[in-house]
């Protein structure tokens, strides 16, 4: 599926859940169900700056692809960032560093979450989008 294809489908299962409760749940959910990252990537460098949790980002680029893992220390910012691995990982870097990323707004997440969860978020985005960029670069150079 596309970037587009997959942010459609978060679009259509929000819509189908009544209230906010039962989409921070989902959300809770999807970051209790998110893979373990590795200890050996909990590091400093794999810190995302500008969240007020702690969340690791970990990436690798296999056959042309961008593949992301991650954790958090808090369990809503675990789901939000599950969210952002499950939109963008396994796409190429291209694909990543352009794409329209309209589902936040489209579910009402970013009027929904706190000021610092929703800086939180966008801290996610950009630094995915930012890893996206540089191996980008990395490929036109070969």
């Amino acid at each position: 599926m596309t970037i587009k294809e997959i942010q459609e489908d978060i679009i259509s299962d929000f819509s189908m859940m009544g209230n906010w409760e039962d989409k921070y749940e989902y959300i809770i959910q999807l970051g209790k169900e998110l893979p373990l990252i590795p200890e050996e990537f909990k590091t400093p460098d794999n810190l995302i700056k500008g969240c007020q949790s702690r969340v690791w980002l970990h990436t690798e680029l296999k056959d042309g692809k961008l593949y992301f893992t991650a954790d958090s220390d808090a369990v809503i910012t675990k789901g939000l960032v599950s969210l952002m691995i499950h939109v963008l990982s396994g796409h190429t870097p291209q694909d990543i560093a352009t794409a329209d990323i309209f589902f936040i707004d489209a579910i009402g997440l970013s009027s929904h979450l706190s000021p610092t969860r929703s800086n939180g978020l966008l801290s996610m985005l950009k630094q995915m989008k930012l890893y996206a960029i540089a191996y980008q670069a990395k490929i036109n150079q070969q």
